[in-house]
């Protein structure tokens, strides 16, 4: 119940810094300079679990999941984000994903798995994409 109602109001608060305080009080290890878009959302029930790295930027009404309850079993996983990486609007970050640091997540996209450092990755569920370079 109390973490249902921090998260709850920390979606809908315009203060990064209300929002970092209220996040890390209920557990989530979050670095300096980090950005919550307006309704992202943590895992609920372990936010513990979520660690996000300096100056990422977590898009509006993108979801961090620690635990996802299939037919047969119940999974749960750490969720880690590295610095400086960047979460688009609208993705979804599922249980025991390692998102490295200089990242960027396309929005609506679905992480299922680990993305190495300084790559891009999009769609349903998320691939790394090519550089562009």
């Amino acid at each position: 119940m109390i973490n249902f109602s921090v998260v709850s109001l920390a979606r809908y608060s315009p203060s990064l810094r209300l929002k970092n305080w209220l996040l890390r009080a209920i557990g989530v290890n979050i670095g300096d300079g980090v950005s919550w878009g307006l309704e992202s959302t943590p895992d609920v029930f372990w936010p513990e679990l979520i660690t996000i790295g300096n100056n990422t930027i977590i898009g509006y009404d993108a979801t961090i999941l620690c635990h996802e309850f299939l037919q047969d079993e119940c999974r749960i996983g750490e969720v880690i984000i590295g610095d400086r990486s960047m979460i688009g609007a609208g993705a979804v970050i599922l249980p025991g994903v390692c998102i490295g640091s200089d990242v960027k997540v396309g929005a609506n996209s679905v992480v299922t798995k680990d993305i190495p450092d300084g790559s891009m990755a999009a769609g349903v569920p998320a691939k790394i994409l090519p550089n562009p370079d």
